[in-house]
């Protein structure tokens, strides 16, 4: 059984949490298997070991990843890019003094391929640009900032799931007197003289001066009957994802919490998704299994599988086609790499295609972060987490600032509470 920890968000809020000796177990196309240390000194050793990498270099990349985290988080993670006060800050000061040193002005790619020799070591590390949806091959190799928190900081598998960190942060706003009301459908957004001055919920309205959104950024200028701003309607969506739910009757003991099948030509799977629109006939597949972690998860002697493989965003492809080929794309490489047939194995099946996800979250076309990283300036393109003109208007979610995914979201949260905690001291 795993040993968990035990962290305080206050006196009377517990949140348990176990760290990961291992990130990922990564099988290769050309049949490298490598679990990857959580470790920093564990994986320079057995990447360079595995990959014939000299230690230097990878010491070196992590390194400079720490390096990256130490000079970007205060500003891109902390704070919002949109206020002077960022930069005038010292933190800000010292991210514009470095702009120069962070990657901005070249892909991850590329970078990651004048420091390693090994195509496999090269693939690993651009795997991180797909953490917020982008191509490893355009996204800015700032994005190389993503192995310190996972190496650096840690890799960690909260009790209970990761639903557990929601249900502890809905506690913790129990505690503070918020009050939720939940299944509420959110009709209008009422706006007078560019200020926020109510909600209308089921044709009810409900008066409030501030106002701070987590829907998709489009769908919150939909309810303010407002046209989206352009650098927002021309952002490029990040990717989506194809997601199988498999209850499998077996136990595969070379399997761990996270689990990467490579494709065999990345570059033309991230052409085929942000380029042409489609699925990649050889698509690098990610397995969890929460099971391994907590057996309550599956029935005994039995796994759940979480089946992943990135795709394009919905833009009307025939998804019940592309489901199909992709199963049977994924089967294969399932059963290639560990030798089974797993199809004799599945107990229980679902899915979600990015209709679904679309249908089920609101996030336009079924981008799971919202825009894509793959413009050098992303960053700065985002929305920001207030509005600069409907007064008690703020932002926060997958689709603003700083980003998708739970780490960035919280990120954001905290920004946009910072802001309005500021505004509505300052104007009582």
């Amino acid at each position: 059984m795993p040993h968990y920890v035990q962290g305080l968000l206050d006196a009377d809020t517990p949140f348990e949490f176990q760290n990961l000796d291992t990130i990922c177990n990564y099988f290769f196309s050309d049949g490298t298997f490598f679990p990857s240390p959580a470790n920093e000194v564990l994986f320079v050793q057995k990447a360079a070991s595995t990959f014939g990498e000299d230690p230097e270099a990878i010491k070196n990349h992590l390194n400079y990843s720490k390096y990256l985290y130490k000079i970007t988080a205060p500003v891109f993670l902390e704070k919002s890019l949109h206020r002077i006060s960022t930069y005038t800050h010292k933190y800000g000061l010292r991210g514009i003094m470095n702009l120069p040193f962070i990657g901005i002005h070249k892909s991850m790619h590329k970078a990651n391929a004048r420091r390693f020799k090994s195509s496999n070591l090269i693939q690993l590390f651009d795997r991180y640009a797909t953490y917020n949806g982008s191509n490893p091959w355009k996204a800015p190799s700032t994005l190389n900032v993503i192995p310190h928190l996972e190496m650096g900081i840690g890799a960690f598998i909260p009790k209970g799931g990761m639903i557990s960190i929601a249900r502890v942060l809905f506690q913790q706003a129990i505690k503070q007197g918020v009050v939720f009301h939940f299944n509420q459908k959110i009709t209008a957004i009422r706006v007078d003289n560019k200020r926020i001055t109510g909600l209308m919920i089921n044709d009810k309205m409900f008066h409030t001066d501030i106002l701070l959104s987590n829907l998709d950024v489009r769908l919150t200028y939909n309810l303010l009957n407002l046209p989206l701003p352009n650098k927002i309607n021309k952002s490029e969506p990040s990717s989506s994802a194809l997601i199988f739910y498999w209850g499998i009757k077996a136990g595969f003991p070379k399997l761990d919490l996270h689990n990467i099948f490579f494709s065999g030509n990345y570059r033309k799977e991230f052409q085929d998704i942000f380029e042409r629109g489609a699925i990649c006939d050889d698509p690098t597949v990610y397995i969890n299994i929460s099971s391994k972690y907590e057996p309550g998860d599956a029935p005994k002697d039995c796994e759940n599988w979480f089946v992943m493989i990135n795709t394009p965003a919905n833009s009307g492809q025939d998804w019940d086609e592309l489901r199909k080929k992709a199963r049977e794309l994924i089967v294969k490489k399932i059963n290639t790499t560990l030798n089974c047939d797993i199809e004799s194995l599945i107990e229980f099946e679902d899915f979600l295609d990015p209709v679904g996800i679309e249908a089920n979250t609101g996030s336009t076309f079924g981008s799971i972060y919202g825009s894509s990283s793959n413009n050098l300036m992303s960053a700065f393109l985002r929305q920001a987490n207030f509005s600069g003109k409907i007064k008690g208007l703020f932002f926060c979610g997958g689709s603003v600032h700083p980003g998708g995914g739970i780490p960035l979201c919280i990120f954001g949260g905290n920004i946009a509470s910072d802001i309005i905690i500021e505004k509505h001291n300052a104007k009582r």
